[in-house]
């Protein structure tokens, strides 16, 4: 579980714009220019860039975004392969596409085949064609290339500068307005209602640190100006005690503890939930979780984390979940956890997905990931929706 300061601004809560072309069209160079500083290596060499590179950024007036340099398209190596796996990731987590031409191929085949995957993914784009200054008339290499392409085209040169005013335009017009859902918690929380927050505080939030979605959380309660008190499990009784809250947010390991405790009035939810609704589809995880009634022996289930952590005891997706599964439901069920990028192409080995609440992905990713179960028809779910099943009460949390 990611764990973070009050301070930090998370990649997941950053517009994601991917630079996407063939080898050597001088992406790193062109991201290097629209950063004002250097963040990709540049060299003449085919193939500089293997992993793809991010670099947090300020865009005005996008605000808070994330570049993506990757690797080019091209490269017929088997190690060129891989790039290619690790580049088409990227297009998962993209809001908005830079597709750089270059004077040095026009024929226009990778493009076009990156056009369909930008289609295919409904990710607006700009087309560019950098090294510009290489052309004596760059005109006449552009109008063929709008016919191939059918699309705009922007001129621009990293060396020179030239053209990068009108390609932050063109990025500012295309982005767009909704790569994140507005609220986390407007739907659930008015102003001066009394909320509630059930924060754990054990080994997966060390000490200083709280963990990514109660940041978040919380911050969204004071900008809608929600009177809000944070307590442990051990604290809840005495906190109760003292007044009737409007909404308990809790930790969705505790949800049997904190139901029991509640008062009648009082609405919950928990953190994994509302992340549910922030960043996937609540009706699919909803629907999903149908699917934890009817597992049984020899079924496969997929545990998804979104980020990479290294594994510790009383772990939620590695530990905790599949305990839950062997203990409540069939001992032998087979449970195969991933996290970070390592989430299979093809799902239908799986009787179920269960998805944790993708705290460092943005909506994107985290949506690409439940369209691709949706379409070959795997249920999928979230670690707070599956909890609030297994303990019987999905049908009293507030989703």
């Amino acid at each position: 579980m990611q764990t973070t300061s009050l301070t930090e601004t998370p990649s997941s809560m950053r517009m994601a714009i991917g630079f996407f072309g063939r080898t050597n069209s001088g992406k790193s160079s062109l991201i290097n220019a629209v950063a004002g500083q250097e963040v990709s290596l540049v060299s003449s060499v085919s193939g500089t860039t293997t992993d793809p590179v991010a670099k947090p950024i300020e865009i005005y007036p996008l605000g808070p975004c994330v570049l993506y340099d990757t690797a080019g398209f091209g490269d017929e190596s088997e190690l060129g392969a891989v790039r290619m796996k690790r580049t088409m990731t990227v297009l998962d987590k993209t809001n908005l596409a830079v597709l750089v031409l270059s004077p040095q191929h026009n024929d226009f085949v990778a493009e076009l085949s990156l056009q369909e995957e930008f289609a295919k993914r409904k990710i607006p784009y700009v087309t560019v064609l950098n090294q510009v200054d290489l052309l004596e008339n760059p005109t006449e290499w552009i109008e063929k290339a709008k016919e191939t392409l059918k699309t705009e085209i922007v001129p621009v040169s990293a060396v020179t500068g030239k053209g990068l005013s009108q390609l932050r335009e063109a990025m500012v017009r295309l982005a767009p307005a909704d790569y994140e859902n507005e609220s986390i918690i407007g739907h659930l929380v008015k102003k001066n209602d009394r909320v509630l927050l059930v924060m754990p505080q054990d080994q997966q939030a060390p000490k200083g640190r709280l963990i990514l979605p109660q940041v978040q959380v919380l911050r969204e309660l004071l900008d809608h100006g929600a009177i809000t008190t944070c307590v442990t499990v051990e604290q809840l009784p005495e906190a109760l005690s003292d007044n009737t809250p409007d909404v308990i947010i809790t930790d969705s390991q505790v949800f049997p503890r904190v139901y029991e405790l509640k008062p009648k009035e009082s609405a919950l939810t928990s953190f994994s939930v509302l992340l549910a609704r922030y960043k996937g589809d609540i009706e699919a995880y909803v629907s999903g979780a149908a699917k934890i009634r009817t597992l049984q022996a020899g079924d496969k289930v997929l545990i998804a984390e979104a980020c990479s952590h290294q594994p510790m005891d009383g772990d939620i997706g590695r530990v905790k979940i599949p305990n839950l599964i062997h203990k409540k439901i069939h001992e032998e069920i087979e449970v195969t956890v991933v996290s970070g990028q390592d989430f299979p192409q093809d799902l239908t080995p799986y009787a179920l997905v269960i998805h944790c609440g993708g705290c460092m992905f943005g909506r994107r990713q985290v949506m690409s990931r439940v369209m691709r179960a949706v379409e070959q028809k795997v249920p999928i779910t979230n670690y707070g929706i599956f909890l609030a099943e297994m303990a019987g009460i999905l049908d009293k949390v507030e989703l």
